[in-house]
């Protein structure tokens, strides 16, 4: 619950995620719901989804040139503000 609260503190803001599997993502968060945190990178234009969540809010684009990471909020491991 705590990584929930942590990422609404930060909506709209830039961060930099680190998961469990020791990935790190940048990027602003969009939107995080009890499950997911959503992750405006940049990118190729389409939705990615973390390993360990399979479904999404989000379907197809969200702007050219970047992409909705939708991540769970079970495999964060740090977030700070960049």
């Amino acid at each position: 619950m705590e990584a929930y609260y942590n990422c609404l503190h930060c909506k709209n803001k830039r961060v930099r995620i680190m998961t469990n599997d020791g990935k790190k993502h940048e990027g602003i968060i969009v939107d995080v719901d009890r499950n997911n945190v959503y992750l405006k990178t940049k990118g190729n234009g389409r939705m990615q989804t973390s390993a360990f969540y399979p479904g999404s809010v989000y379907g197809g684009y969200y702007g050219y040139g970047s992409e909705i990471l939708t991540l769970s909020l079970f495999t964060l491991l740090a977030i700070a503000l960049i």
